[in-house]
Order: C-alpha cells, then sequence, then structure tokens
C-alpha cells in the first residue's frame, strides 16, 4: 500500500537485489549471460575473499552473493520468498539458449502456458515470458 503522505524527497527507489547462491560467481556470470553484460568488480568479506558478485543491468544492480550453507528451495513444495521474471522477444530460443546456458526445466509448469520456469544453475526457480 502506497503511503501518500510521503514527500517526494522521502522517497526511495529500488535500485537492485542480492541474491544468495552457493557460488555468486557462477551465478553472476549466468544472468550476466543472459541478459548480454559483464559482471562488476566483485566485493570482498573482512578475509579478502570474493564474495559479492554485481551485474548491472540498465539503472539497477544486482548482486550474487556466495552463502556456502546456502540451499536451493525445494520448490513447488516449498513457497518462495521471491523469483526474477525475465521477457524475451522469442520465448523459444530464449529457453534453447538458458539451458544451454546451464539452466534446467522442471517438469512442473504452472501457468497454462503463460510462462515457462526455469530452474539457474543454483537451483533457484525463475520465470521467463514474452516480451509485451
Amino acid at each position: 500500500m502506497a503511503d501518500n503522505s510521503a514527500s517526494e524527497g522521502s522517497l526511495g527507489t529500488i535500485r537492485g537485489a542480492a541474491i544468495w547462491a552457493p557460488d555468486g560467481r557462477k551465478l553472476a556470470e549466468f544472468y550476466a549471460a543472459v541478459v548480454g553484460v559483464t559482471v562488476g568488480n566483485a566485493y570482498s568479506d573482512e578475509d579478502g575473499s570474493e564474495v559479492a558478485f554485481p551485474v548491472p543491468v540498465g539503472d539497477s544492480t544486482y548482486f550474487f552473493i556466495t552463502a556456502k550453507s546456502f540451499k536451493a528451495p525445494d520448490w513447488p513444495a516449498q513457497e518462495l520468498p521471491f523469483h526474477l521474471d525475465l521477457t524475451f522477444g522469442d520465448v523459444k530460443a530464449a529457453e534453447k539458449r538458458l539451458l544451454e546456458l546451464g539452466a534446467t526445466k522442471p517438469e512442473f509448469q504452472p501457468g497454462g502456458g503463460r510462462w515457462t520456469v526455469l530452474l539457474d544453475p543454483s537451483g533457484q526457480p525463475f520465470c521467463i515470458t514474452q516480451t509485451r
């Protein structure tokens, strides 16, 4: 629900999201390839290990974070806290390319053909649909 009492200067802008995975670099490279950009300079933790990998997309940046204890959700048995929706001009060609990049296609496909669910290399679901 929008807060209509907020002044213009007090409103925020969502600039991106952080997504955890067992190998943040690998997942960043996957999504960077999907959208045709390159992974930015990695961020290190307090021990100097690279753990956060930025993928700039337009005015947003998505960070893919290495979390060794990460476990992909058991979808569809478990609800998802969030997922990404990606659009393409040619969904069939995109699906083929995404599978070649390391995505997999689960048997369960909800949505009646309006979208296709794929799993990224970390096992997290994302959806692809036709660009409107």
